[in-house]
């Protein structure tokens, strides 16, 4: 299985539908040691992301993703706007152009860009209780999933999941939550749950164009 611009279309409905139902629980999460917003700015990422694709299905998939990670970085509240801007941005990279199918190997490089070029901005790694927590498990497993699609995009999802698990046992050293110490374990950080979701989202998109 390669991925189309309709795979990848797919695909970031999905991140956007899960987002949007995740709106209040970010929010939640977020006011415990932060300022209350992420769930509002991951709000205004979806719906950027939804009028994109109602309004722009000729876009090629490395215009379109390109075009979403732009936008995020303008996108007012914290520091989820630059950080997802950044991510997306690094997605697009390995892709060719517009018009080519991403098969096992473009997409293993597209995650271990978007990894890479997020280690160009933060110095956050495992451990410290930040999406990198998710992001760097996530990229790791794709990188040694089956050569195969949707097993990489299982594996990815799988990772991100069990990388937010531990961000519960994690005492946070960045951002606003680092003032709390000790009181942020047995609290998931916020951002790791929003890229958990992303690769989830993912993952569900491509089950989804499978199935119809």
């Amino acid at each position: 299985m390669v991925l189309t611009k309709e795979s990848v279309y797919s695909m970031f409905r999905f991140v956007a539908l899960l987002w949007r139902e995740n709106i209040a629980r970010l929010s939640e999460i977020d006011s415990r040691f932060g300022d209350g917003d992420h769930g509002v700015t991951i709000g205004k990422m979806a719906d950027m992301i939804l009028s994109r694709l109602d309004k722009r299905r000729d876009e090629g998939a490395k215009a379109f993703i390109e075009s979403l990670g732009s936008e995020c970085l303008e996108i007012a509240g914290g520091s989820a706007g630059p950080l997802y801007g950044v991510l997306l941005e690094g997605l697009a990279g390995p892709l060719p152009d517009d018009n080519a199918a991403i098969d096992a190997r473009t997409l293993r490089a597209m995650f271990s860009s978007s990894r890479n070029a997020l280690f160009e901005i933060t110095k956050a790694r495992v451990g410290d209780k930040t999406l990198m927590d998710v992001l760097i498990p996530a990229t790791e497993a794709a990188e040694n999933a089956l050569d195969d699609v949707p097993a990489i995009l299982r594996a990815a999802a799988t990772a991100a999941r069990q990388g937010l698990r531990e961000t519960e046992n994690q005492v946070s050293k960045f951002g606003r939550a680092r003032n709390y110490g000790e009181k942020t374990l047995g609290t998931p950080d916020v951002g790791a749950i929003s890229t958990a979701l992303l690769f989830e989202g993912f993952q569900r998109g491509i089950e989804e164009e499978k199935a119809r």
